[in-house]
């Protein structure tokens, strides 16, 4: 089974061909294209590392929607001294559909 790892919003993600992964929010248009880099790359007997990235390969990918992911909540509290905080967080992500690598 072959499979990349890409680079995107200074997180890696491992793919594969037919996968939706969420990744953080892209400035593109939902139905285009966009390419990743590549990292590492199998193809299930041999993996290509690449120093940083792996020469001659993309992973091309179709955006299927923009969205918000779940609300994080941060509370913070000093005891005995009558401070307390609360603040809550969303991480906007883009979704996306690997076509090929």
């Amino acid at each position: 089974m072959a499979y990349a790892v890409i680079q995107t919003g200074g997180k890696q993600f491992r793919v594969s061909s037919g996968d939706i992964v969420e990744v953080p929010s892209l400035e593109a248009e939902v139905d285009s294209t966009v390419e990743f880099e590549v990292l590492l790359k199998s193809d299930g007997e041999t993996t290509f590392v690449g120093s940083p990235v792996v020469e001659g390969t993309k992973v091309e990918a179709t955006v299927i929607s923009h969205g918000r992911g779940p609300k994080v909540i941060v509370f913070k509290k000093k005891r005995r001294k009558q401070y307390k905080k609360k603040h809550g967080h969303r991480q906007n992500y883009t979704a996306v559909r690997i076509d090929s690598i």
